[in-house]
């Protein structure tokens, strides 16, 4: 009977140990099939200190860098062009500015002695009327209103001539070098060799505001010849083969050509032919360049 009595306690006290009240730790596994314990904290405690954040945690300086170089623009990749045509073009003329305007090709030259502004046949090339520059060196050209404007490399003076008979009727000034001019029919713009483009108020004579013209964030400088295409700034960078496509509100370079498969004797021949001069036949929807000495316009399309 002691024996019996002693059984049965035994077997109370194994029943409540194993209860769900006791506190030992319960197994469990996971649908991962990880082995767990209930009683160690798998996530933040709803009491502890701070609020519990869903959000990742902040990156590192490594990691913040990296994903800043993945959105940041970078330069943009230059298109290839479709060459349609050539024309004759004179290779004496060290071509500083182009302008295509009432189906005649009016072009400037520069160099000292030999500076000059012409209306050009543009399908033969013949030179039908020239206006000599004496004493100044011609650089870009530009229409605004029934008036044509030419730059000049020194003495912050450029020329304005009436159209349609090219007859000199005034002058404009500005500060500094003048390189390269358009105009987007209201300001004239002018490059003089930095990054920065001026625009011009030619009624007042004065600067209205400046853009600083960039590629994925870095200054363009080297800005010459200046032609406005289809609402944006196209320029020529000298020394290089290349346009820059920039939008007029910001400066930031939208694209570039790559012109390197044009006039390759020449320009390896001699070292100051360098790619310059843009035309747009905004009528037809045209586009030509040329380079300063070089024998060739082209008619080019940009894919």
């Amino acid at each position: 009977m002691a024996a019996a009595v002693q059984i049965l306690i035994l077997w109370v006290l194994l029943l409540s140990g194993c209860g769900s009240g006791g506190g030992g730790a319960q197994v469990v596994q996971n649908i991962n099939g990880d082995v767990s314990t209930d009683n160690e904290p798998t996530g933040p405690s709803p009491t502890s200190e701070g609020p519990t954040s869903v959000n990742p945690a902040p990156a590192s300086p490594a990691s913040e860098a990296a994903t800043l170089d993945d959105t940041a623009p970078g330069p943009s990749r230059p298109a290839p062009v479709e060459v349609l045509r050539t024309y004759p073009h004179d290779s004496s003329a060290f071509t500083q500015g182009l302008l295509f305007e009432n189906g005649f090709l009016w072009e400037s030259t520069g160099g000292y002695g030999t500076s000059s502004i012409r209306r050009v046949n543009i399908e033969s090339g013949q030179v039908i009327q020239q206006e000599a520059l004496f004493g100044a060196f011609g650089e870009g050209i530009a229409r605004l209103g029934n008036r044509l404007y030419q730059a000049t490399l020194e003495g912050q003076t450029g020329y304005i001539y009436d159209l349609p008979v090219l007859q000199r009727s005034g002058t404009f000034t500005y500060e500094g070098e003048g390189w390269g001019l358009t105009s987007d029919g209201n300001l004239l713009i002018l490059s003089d060799g930095t990054s920065s483009l001026r625009f011009i108020n030619t009624e007042i004579n004065r600067v209205e505001h400046t853009v600083q013209v960039t590629e994925g964030g870095v200054p363009v400088a080297q800005l010459n010849e200046l032609e406005w295409v289809r609402g944006e700034i196209w320029a020529n960078v000298w020394h290089s083969d290349r346009i820059v496509r920039i939008d007029p509100q910001t400066g930031i370079v939208r694209g570039s050509i790559d012109l390197s498969a044009l006039a390759p004797a020449v320009r390896h021949q001699n070292p100051e032919a360098v790619l310059n001069g843009i035309a747009w036949d905004s009528t037809s929807d045209r586009i030509f360049v040329t380079g300063k000495l070089w024998p060739v316009l082209y008619e080019i399309r940009v894919p």
